[in-house]
């Protein structure tokens, strides 16, 4: 787990510069859950980044949304983030 999440910040900072990055694993409050999936992941970004607020808060998302673009189809169900 700790490497996936490890290849999903490289993968961000690749493209997006930030000052800092947190990922939080919110899949064990879905557990039960009528589609949990216990191979996706629900995740939390906590991204504190100077260019993503300079950027409208729906065109930062989507970047991160493309950026993450395969992952979303194999391995995370669930995506929330919060830039600040």
């Amino acid at each position: 787990m700790e490497s996936y999440f490890k290849e999903i910040k490289k993968k961000i900072r690749d493209k997006i510069v930030f000052e800092e990055f947190e990922i939080i694993d919110n899949s064990k409050f879905h557990r039960g859950h009528k589609f949990f999936n216990p191979k996706k992941y629900h995740l939390k970004l906590k991204i504190r980044s100077s260019y993503l607020r300079n950027l409208p808060k729906i065109q930062a998302q989507r970047l991160i949304f493309k950026i993450l673009k395969d992952d979303l189809e194999r391995k995370i169900h669930a995506l929330e983030i919060k830039i600040s």
